[in-house]
């Protein structure tokens, strides 16, 4: 005797297909920033890269202007389902939370644990492919750097680029599904402390101005556009420097090929013991720069109401 609540369904649809639009909008915009930050964390030793524009400037000598792409199909194909998850996720979440439309703090905080930790079945395997795609243009010139010999080239050799579905099935022959999941815990030990962080602010961000009739920020009111985009893009800058340290962590367990002399990791605790304090801070700025416009560009599609207008035109 199942009773479905038909509004809660209603929501969840709206936000499943908002959460897609906005992922792939916002993915579209700022994935070569995305590419950089990969590269950068994945630096050590030689230096190919000084910094964020160094690294797109060698790309697209090297590689051309889609080469600041690389791995963008993986990303664009997977990033539907995990912002639809986690966008969707934390607002059910807070549904559940909610006692006569209000949410206390320990309720944002709870929702966006629960959305953090509900989007890494998606959010693993994504990144776990687009690292190998993206990162595969830095190890060429860094192994011939290591050479002796004439200086190295930038441009890495077209018949050692590998492919989404290659990588995929090499994984899956060689080691499992598992091999698809490489590095689980340090992304859900990432993703749920940012959606901790971000939900919460951006919550509160987007209710400045507006108040209840308690006298406290009202939460629920729907906020102009130009507030949830700049509420959006601060929150998601403050969760995405809070939690670079883990990132670059994630990163580096995730990424197969490593460069000459480059350390491979046996897990979560070996990979901070290598480097000094300065290395997890590799790429923040790329990152705040990657995560500030996607969440703003999410939340604007929110605003916006896609999956309503979706639904109106279906119903």
């Amino acid at each position: 005797n199942t009773h479905r609540d038909p509004i809660i369904d209603i929501s969840l649809c709206i936000s499943l297909i908002n959460g897609g639009v906005a992922g792939l909008v916002g993915v579209t915009c700022v994935f070569p920033i995305d590419l950089a930050k990969t590269r950068l964390q994945n630096q050590q030793g030689v230096q190919v890269y000084k910094g964020m524009f160094d690294c797109l400037a060698k790309t697209v000598r090297a590689e051309g202007y889609f080469g600041c792409y690389r791995g963008a199909a993986v990303n664009l194909t997977l990033v539907t389902p995990e912002k639809a998850i986690k966008l969707a996720a934390n607002d059910v979440f807070r549904q559940k939370l909610s006692k006569d439309g209000h949410l206390p703090l320990w309720g944002e905080v709870l929702a966006g644990c629960g959305a953090g930790t509900c989007q890494v079945v998606v959010t693993t395997p994504m990144e776990m492919l687009k690292i190998q795609l993206q990162d595969a243009g830095r190890l060429a010139p860094t192994q011939a750097a290591a050479a002796p010999g004439p200086a190295p080239s930038l441009v890495a050799p077209a018949a050692r680029r590998p492919s989404a579905t290659g990588i995929t099935a090499d994984l899956l022959k060689t080691r499992g599904l598992a091999g698809l999941y490489r590095g689980a815990g340090a992304t859900l030990m990432r993703d749920v402390p940012f959606s901790m962080i971000y939900f919460p602010l951006f919550a509160n961000l987007n209710a400045l101005g507006r108040q209840s009739a308690g006298g406290q920020a009202d939460v629920q009111a729907q906020a102009p556009f130009w507030q949830s985009f700049v509420a959006g893009c601060s929150a998601g800058s403050v969760a995405a420097v809070a939690v670079t340290p883990l990132d670059v962590i994630k990163t580096r367990l995730q990424t197969l090929q490593k460069g000459e002399g480059e350390d491979s990791y046996r897990g979560i605790v070996d990979c901070t013991k290598r480097e000094g304090p300065s290395a997890f801070l590799k790429g923040a700025a790329c990152r705040a720069l990657v995560i500030a416009p996607l969440f703003g560009i999410a939340q604007g599609v929110y605003f916006l109401g896609f999956g309503e207008a979706v639904l109106g035109l279906l119903g």
